[in-house]
């Protein structure tokens, strides 16, 4: 194991407050957010909802907990959610829509871990007593599964036609929306008009420590926070972690766009060993996915060898690796990582 520090790719949760982040931290205002005093969380709850061009917002500890608040303020047990099969919601939130909501998932196909409009309209359900019944429509922007995909605006209002004609609600899993913003180029409000609830997390590649947020009408996040207290999520003096959502905000979105040029980096140079399948146009932000050839080894040995040269990745699935950049990863990380993974992967086996 080199003595370096490591170059950290399993996931953009790994970021660490940077000093300044933790001094607007120290320095923040705060309250009871329980009795709705926290002066901080208020403001940062302000923001989001201005940022997403609606009318409330609140903060939440997690980006799961976001989510399924929107979603059980949505929904009722024996309803159905219309998902992509590779979706979060789907593979690691603990199957909380079944648990939590009552609500199954009807899962659609598509590259990317995109969907279309007509895939949608061909699975509502009948509005018949035999039959679950379609309520929520969930894109997830950037899309984890699908290699950091973006959703065009296009699609999603093609999308929202159909699910204003059968009267179903849509939810934007938003986890990454700020990479999706700045890899497409639209603003945040641009995308979030076409949904009843959004979520959004700062301890992603904005770089934070923990959090996340549900905006929507006035009236949904009331619904949301009743929610939120009822799967534990109340917090008291949650000031001090609502300033690094803020600094966040403040000082690192447009900085994501040097997040997906590393990525774009790495991936272009995985695939010039030819020792790995990868599909470039599927690095659009700062998730770079690749499978190894089962005669070369599994992404496992391949993950351990890389370990020990100080350049940590994670296996997915039996051949998939996964690789994140974000904002402690330097450009001269990623020469470290490129480095040691064409030697890796230049060897006859693992």
């Amino acid at each position: 194991m080199s003595n370096e520090t490591p170059v950290d790719l399993r996931s953009d949760t790994v970021t660490k407050p940077s000093v300044a982040m933790r001094q607007a931290m120290a320095d923040a205002e705060v309250g009871d957010d329980v009795f709705g005093d926290d002066p901080t969380v208020n403001r940062l709850q302000d923001r989001v909802a201005e940022l997403m061009g609606k009318e409330a917002a609140i903060f939440m500890p997690s980006g799961s907990m976001a989510n399924q608040t929107a979603i059980r303020a949505q929904t009722q047990p024996g309803d159905e959610i219309i998902a992509h099969q590779d979706s979060h919601i789907y593979h690691y939130e603990a199957g909380a829509p079944a648990a939590l909501s009552g609500c199954l998932l009807r899962l659609l196909p598509g590259r990317g871990g995109q969907y279309v409009a007509a895939d949608v309209d061909e699975v509502i359900r009948p509005k018949n007593s035999h039959f679950a019944q379609s309520r929520l429509v969930v894109i997830e922007n950037t899309h984890n599964r699908g290699g950091g995909t973006c959703w065009s605006l296009s699609a999603i209002e093609q999308i929202k036609q159909v699910a204003d004609k059968h009267g179903l609600s849509m939810h934007l899993d938003g986890a990454r929306m700020m990479n999706a913003c700045v890899g497409k180029g639209y603003k945040p409000a641009d995308c979030a008009k076409y949904f009843d609830t959004v979520s959004m997390c700062f301890s992603k590649g904005l770089g934070a420590p923990v959090g996340s947020a549900v905006a929507g009408s006035a009236e949904m996040i009331q619904r949301v926070h009743r929610f939120r207290k009822m799967f534990g999520g109340g917090m008291r003096q949650a000031g001090v972690i609502a300033a690094a959502a803020l600094y966040a905000l403040d000082h690192n979105i447009e900085r994501l766009a040097e997040d997906h040029q590393n990525a774009k980096r790495l991936g272009e140079a995985l695939a010039a060993t030819g020792r790995v399948s990868i599909d470039l146009d599927m690095v659009e932000t700062n998730i770079v996915y690749f499978d190894i050839d089962p005669g070369f080894g599994t992404a496992q040995q391949v993950c351990d060898r890389l370990h020990e040269d100080g350049v940590w990745m994670m296996g997915v699935s039996p051949q998939r690796v996964r690789a994140v950049t974000h904002l402690d990863v330097s450009s001269a990380a990623i020469d470290k990582a490129i480095e040691v993974s064409q030697r890796v992967l230049s060897a006859k086996t693992c």
